[in-house]
């Protein structure tokens, strides 16, 4: 119901029916592109752990709920990114989250990281296409500190990307180096 084989996260069909979405939360396709670094011993569990805390969080932005999404965010992040400040921001990009479905394109699995705090990551790369011939994409990175802990979203980052800048479903090469996505195999990003 929620992710086809594919990966597609209709969030309009979640959003309309969100405890049912949750319990039916099904595990990411097989077209998902998955990387473990140094990661050992990650569970299906885990997998659908993380994928539910990544499916609420961009849920809650996608309906405004900006509270609920802002409890999801580490303690750190929001120490970092005032409540304020942060709620602004993205109120400065209205369409973004809002119109329907994200295609997670990559999951990269980090197990205590160098430079931060222990614990397993899970790094959700994305990509959404808009009626309008829009795009959005960047990516969204959970955090579990100890087995059985909450997910915490601990750092995110979101482009937008105009029709006018989009060659057959593909940011133009000018645009492709400004932008913190990973768009899938075979497009390059770094010139």
């Amino acid at each position: 119901m929620a992710i086809d084989r594919r990966g597609w996260l209709p969030l309009v069909a979640l959003t309309l029916w969100p405890g049912v979405a949750a319990a039916q939360l099904p595990a990411l396709g097989p077209a998902v592109e998955r990387v473990a670094s140094k990661a050992t011993g990650v569970a299906a569990a885990d997998e659908r752990a993380a994928m539910a805390r990544f499916a609420a969080y961009v849920m809650a932005l996608a309906k405004r709920d900006y509270a609920s999404a802002y409890a999801m965010l580490r303690l750190s992040f929001q120490a970092a990114n005032p409540r304020l400040e942060w709620e602004m921001n993205l109120r400065k990009r209205p369409v973004l989250w809002a119109d329907g479905t994200l295609r997670v394109l990559r999951l990269s699995w980090y197990s205590d990281p160098a430079g931060q705090p222990p614990g397993l990551y899970a790094a959700f790369d994305f990509r959404g296409d808009r009626a309008d011939g829009t795009m959005d994409c960047g990516y969204v990175v959970v955090h579990r500190a100890v087995p059985d802990a909450a997910w915490t979203v601990v750092r995110t980052d979101t482009s937008e990307v105009p029709p006018e800048l989009i060659e057959e479903g593909v940011p133009k090469a000018d645009v492709l180096r400004q932008l913190p996505c990973y768009l899938g195999k075979g497009i390059a990003t770094a010139f």
